[in-house]
């Protein structure tokens, strides 16, 4: 029998005959390994343990502490949670259920559930767990699962075979007893793996294939881990997540509010507005310090500059059009064609270059109803966005600029949990294979040069150039996205713009596309979250509230007010006749950042008694003493100034 050699993750090798699998070099290893074993990855692939392997091949085992782990768990979960429901509701038809961020969901077309069913359907999920069913996976040709699916009456897998490219000539099938599954894979070798860590969580509408057109499906959501630690830790985290609701902070702090006269559309209030001013002043003055020219572009353009751009082809569905004497008009979805055309004015020399034309754009993009969620998920928005131009040469060094200079406003707010991962080519693009080498070879290079590490995204590109996106973990173990930066040579090619080099001839300039908080919007309601509200004293839209014990002491508030107000701190003063508790109380709801407490002594002092915010610790200082410390704390962070 033909011998293979199997490459473990340390480099050593073993010998093993031809058509083994994962799970046996996991025996060989050793049983502890084999009994934890989730999956596998052979030459890099994910793959199922029991998939035959006949040539020679680099193998890693993954158990539960790999990272693609949960995901293999989650989307078993999903097809068990199928099983089940298809054995309590006989009508019942199956759809898609992938994993998702936290969880997995299946979309049932057919039936009604509602959220007092969960517990009967989890009760039929444990039944299927503890009877440890082998999955086992099988490739077959695309008619034979045509067949298969069109004798079961599941006409949603048969729709999706259908709507295959002719080239697809085989499909793999996963079973567990008797349901068999349209699926790629890879999942646990059997039903028990699951254990008892998981929970349904949810119920809501879904449209097939996401087309309000098409069919109206029954999603149901869930969430699974690998030990119930696990899954009580992540609905502990949910319980905090609300006490941390940016919407719920926004409403206590009187920063924001949302109307249905204007679905997606902020109601910025004066400490909001406040608040969302000062991360402007914050990033214009990092940016001004750096080289960067701030300019404004119209909100409405014309759709031939759309079209010009592509993004009338591509993103046309996402935008807000109107038609102005006959002509079609586009409220702007991006600022990019914009800072083109400021570009193309004038020639531009290689002595110019790079050259940062940075615009805090408001943008405006469809997002259904449904989708919208406070300020993370709105249909208008601001981009402290900015566009490089540079020469090849200068590409490297001006990729590594913007992502030192991105680390550096992050670690200011306290975000420094930081993951990046570099999005690849995606399958409906703009431009040549060439030129996609070139940018994703760059903005790979550019990170590893600085050391800084990545994961891959592949095939979630922008569709003119592939893009870095900066991911955080807050302070409860949430995973957002924040900045992004895209590397484009394709809308300079689109738009014609050039620069005269060094011999005199015309070339074609890289675009550099980045956003460092990415949307304004968006990162107001992560910070919110991520501090719960507890704003640092710079950033904050009120830093300080002075409260009169009695009325005798109204006149000296008044005076720290305007002294305060004077050396340029924000701040409001309580004089209503309210005992002090109730005022101490009521700030702190409002998270303002210090309360100076002045009574008959501290009057006659002329001292102040000063209370933070999250401590029970008081502090009485001079009141000049006080200002001056108030002063330095009101400096922006990583800001030059004079003394």
């Amino acid at each position: 029998m033909e011998m293979i050699e199997i490459t473990l993750p340390d480099e050593s090798k073993l010998s093993f005959n031809a058509g083994i699998n994962a799970s046996d070099v996991a025996r060989k290893i050793s049983e502890g390994l084999a009994k934890n074993a989730v999956a596998a990855k052979v030459n890099g692939v994910l793959t199922d343990l029991t998939t035959p392997i006949y040539e020679n091949a680099t193998i890693s085992i993954l158990t539960s502490k790999n990272e693609e782990a949960l995901s293999i768990l989650r989307h078993t979960a999903a097809h068990i949670l199928a099983h089940a429901v298809t054995r309590l509701y006989q009508e019942a038809q199956v759809t898609i259920g992938p994993a998702i961020d936290n969880g997995f969901y299946y979309d049932f077309f057919g039936i009604i559930v509602r959220e007092a069913d969960l517990p009967k359907i989890e009760a039929e999920m444990q039944k299927i767990v503890a009877a440890d069913y082998p999955i086992t996976r099988r490739v077959v040709s695309r008619a034979e699962a045509q067949r298969i699916f069109a004798e079961r009456n599941e006409k949603y897998k048969l729709e999706i075979l259908n709507d295959m490219p002719a080239e697809i000539t085989e499909v793999s099938l996963y079973q567990q007893d008797d349901y068999i599954e349209l699926c790629r894979g890879p999942h646990l070798p059997s039903t028990g793996k699951l254990g008892k860590a998981f929970q349904l969580t949810k119920v809501a509408a879904a449209y097939w294939r996401g087309d309000s057109t098409r069919e109206s499906l029954q999603r149901i959501y869930g969430t699974a881990f690998f030990s119930e630690k696990d899954l009580k830790a992540y609905f502990t985290m949910l319980e905090e997540a609300e006490k941390r609701d940016h919407r719920k902070l926004g409403k206590e702090m009187d920063l924001f509010h949302f109307e249905e006269y204007a679905p997606g559309d902020v109601f910025w209030h004066e400490r909001g507005w406040t608040f969302f001013q000062t991360l402007i002043e914050y990033m214009r003055k990092r940016q001004k310090a750096v080289g960067y020219e701030e300019v404004n572009t119209p909100q409405i353009m014309n759709r031939v500059l759309w079209e010009t751009s592509g993004h009338w082809k591509w993103y046309k569905d996402n935008m807000f059009t109107t038609t102005i004497e006959e002509k079609e008009f586009a409220i702007k979805p991006m600022n990019c064609p914009g800072s083109v055309l400021i570009f193309k004015q004038g020639i531009t020399s290689y002595r110019d270059l790079p050259r940062y034309i940075g615009e805090f754009g408001r943008v405006h993009r469809y997002e259904a109803s449904g989708a919208l969620h406070g300020l993370l998920r709105v249909r208008a928005f601001t981009q402290d966005d900015a566009h490089i131009f540079c020469t090849p040469e200068q590409l490297k060094t001006e990729l590594q600029k913007v992502v030192q200079l991105m680390v550096s406003i992050y670690k200011d707010f306290g975000l420094t949990d930081m993951t990046i991962k570099l999005s690849t080519r995606p399958e409906e693009r703009i431009g040549s294979d060439e030129i996609w080498d070139l940018l994703e070879s760059a903005l790979a290079d550019s990170l590893t040069e600085i050391g800084y590490k990545y994961t891959l995204n592949p095939g979630d590109g922008a569709f003119y150039g592939p893009k870095l996106d900066f991911k955080f973990r807050d302070a409860i173990g949430r995973e957002w996205q924040l900045g992004t930066l895209q590397a484009d040579l394709n809308l300079p090619e689109r738009f014609d713009i050039s620069y005269i080099g060094e011999d005199g001839e015309k070339h074609r300039p890289i675009m550099l596309h980045r956003a460092l908080f990415g949307s304004l919007e968006r990162f107001t309601g992560v910070f919110l979250e991520n501090t719960a509200g507890h704003l640092p004293f710079w950033l904050a839209p009120v830093q300080v509230v002075v409260l009169p014990i009695t009325d005798e002491q109204a006149e000296y508030a008044h005076k720290i007010k305007h002294k305060l107000s004077v050396a340029g701190i924000r701040v409001i003063e309580d004089c209503r006749n309210e005992k002090i508790s109730y005022k101490v109380r009521e700030h702190s709801l409002t998270k303002i950042p210090v309360q100076l407490v002045v009574g008959k002594k501290e009057m006659t002092d002329q001292t102040v008694t000063v209370r933070r915010l999250g401590s029970d610790k008081q502090e009485v200082l001079p009141l000049q003493e006080a200002i001056r410390q108030f002063k330095l704390e009101a400096r922006m962070p990583s800001i030059e100034y004079e003394d």
